[in-house]
């Protein structure tokens, strides 16, 4: 199919977005800003003050002292609402697996056009363009012509939300494209894969006034939504400790030839040491712990047991010849990573796809009246059970029911419903007008553990500084997935 652009006027009621800077002008500042001191690279060798932690600051006695923030230049997005509209017209690009599927959840979403889609596999991009078609939507924009064709998608004026759904390398360019053009961008996990690329997508963000997203599903998943609002309940109490994680048997999918577009997730096993995909197991708690909202991640120190399970796995799979046989693997096959939040909380990250092992999240919580531990879900409250025994966690589901959950008992869609309520309330938060239930500044700490992992792994373990994105509006208590429910639905 050749690339077609058809229609490319805003709609009426749109607002005009505020003009964007010039591209020149904002990257020459964000990368003078990300660089000072932070500029860890995801093929770079370990940053000095993962290195020698002594040279950071770092003594017997306390903890890594943490670089100093690069300067602001704009306004916090932290409570920022987005500019309302009566349909929010959305851009895919990456139309793989995942870009695929959830052209139909966009689809699905009343107020939601899709306006334009984006993937250098043709047919791919055609195929998205007959979902668009078939749904009673007008013909989108096709971008199928060459690696680059998503800046000409970021340049349309009928498109308010750029969906990325590629191979993590390309995630920061392209939300950084995004944002540019004046767009808001989601991202799918990793936002990015270097911690100066992080702070650049932070500085963009404030200073194009364009939310920039990480979409991150497991936040809507029901358990999690209960667990949240349970914990703002009070009913763990003071809140102490959680642990998340994404243990994943992908063994066979990253070797299948027609699973991923090409090597690109197996090759990130070639390159960095640490938590490759954090996202899953952080979001979730990170929400219930009140992280960016209230307290804050201060350190990170990771682990990384030997990388043998891609080897063996080839070894007894894959023939002779195959090209993964000319990849050495040094990524851990379990990461194992603490955190310590400013209040002195303790978060426990694994990350593990190498081995074999059932799927699990983790997904725990607890505090000084009770726990609540996932895969199996159970949970033990103060004083509503007694004996060591663990109790029923559905008998909680009535009363802790998020509204998203009550309102959509049986949403369409991948992973339990979880992508459909993320997108429905991802896109109701635009078309209303209001404050996104998650920003750039969680974007930054959800994703961070990838190269702060990979500098603490390859120091034997030693506690690294980890940012602060908000530059201190983490001290201000503000909502987000527990957000009310809006009057106008």
């Amino acid at each position: 199919m050749s690339e077609s652009v058809p229609g490319g006027d805003a709609a009426p009621d749109a607002p005009r977005p505020p003009a964007a800077p010039s591209r020149r002008g904002v990257l020459r500042t964000t990368a003078g800003a990300a660089g000072a001191g932070l500029g860890l690279t995801a093929l770079g060798g370990a940053p000095a003050a993962a290195a020698a932690p002594r040279a950071a600051g770092r003594t017997a006695a306390g903890p890594p002292a943490e670089p100093a923030a690069p300067p602001r230049q704009g306004a916090t997005m932290a409570g920022v609402p987005f500019e309302r509209r009566s349909t929010v017209r959305v851009g895919i690009v990456g139309l793989g697996n995942r870009g695929d599927s959830m052209i139909d959840l966009f689809l699905a979403v009343p107020g939601t056009r899709v306006t334009a889609v984006c993937d250098p596999v043709r047919e791919k991009a055609a195929r998205a363009a007959a979902k668009v078609v078939a749904a009673g939507q007008p013909a989108p924009a096709v971008y199928a012509h060459g690696e680059g064709a998503y800046a000409r998608l970021c340049e349309r004026g009928d498109v308010d939300l750029v969906y990325v759904a590629t191979p993590w390398e390309l995630h920061f360019e392209m939300a950084r494209t995004a944002l540019l053009n004046g767009k808001h961008v989601g991202v799918e996990c990793p936002a990015a894969m270097a911690l100066d690329e992080l702070w650049a997508l932070v500085d963009l963000s404030e200073r194009t006034r364009r939310h920039c997203m990480q979409l991150e599903n497991c936040c809507y998943g029901r358990n999690e939504t209960r667990v949240l609002r349970m914990a703002h309940a009070g009913r763990f109490g003071e809140l102490l400790h959680a642990a998340g994680a994404y243990n994943h048997d992908l063994r066979e999918l990253l070797f299948s030839p027609t699973y991923y577009e090409g090597p690109w997730r197996r090759l990130w096993h070639t390159r960095l040491r640490g938590d490759l995909y954090p996202n899953h197991g952080l979001g979730p708690v990170a929400n219930y712990l009140d992280v960016n909202r209230g307290d804050r991640v201060v350190a990170i120190s990771s682990f990384g047991t030997p990388a043998r399970g891609l080897a063996e796995y080839r070894a007894a799979h894959v023939p002779p010849g195959h090209p993964s046989w000319k990849e050495s693997y040094v990524g851990s096959d379990r990461t194992v990573s603490m955190l310590r939040t400013a209040k002195g909380r303790v978060i426990r990250l694994e990350h593990d796809v190498s081995t074999p092992h059932p799927y699990s999240r983790i997904n725990s919580l607890g505090g000084t009246r009770g726990v609540f531990e996932d895969y199996p879900a159970r949970v033990y409250l103060e004083p509503d059970h007694k004996g060591h025994q663990w109790g029923d966690f559905s008998a909680y589901a009535e009363e802790f029911e998020h509204w998203l959950w009550r309102e959509h008992a049986d949403p369409p869609g991948g992973h339990g419903g979880m992508d459909y309520l993320m997108v429905y309330r991802l896109t109701q938060c635009m078309r209303l007008g209001l404050v996104p239930d998650f920003d750039v500044y969680d974007a930054a700490t959800w994703t961070a553990p990838v190269p702060l992992s990979h500098a603490s792994v390859r120091a034997h373990g030693a506690p690294v500084a980890f940012p602060d994105f908000t530059r201190g509006e983490w001290r201000r208590s503000r909502p987000g997935v527990d957000s009310e429910r809006p009057a106008e639905a």
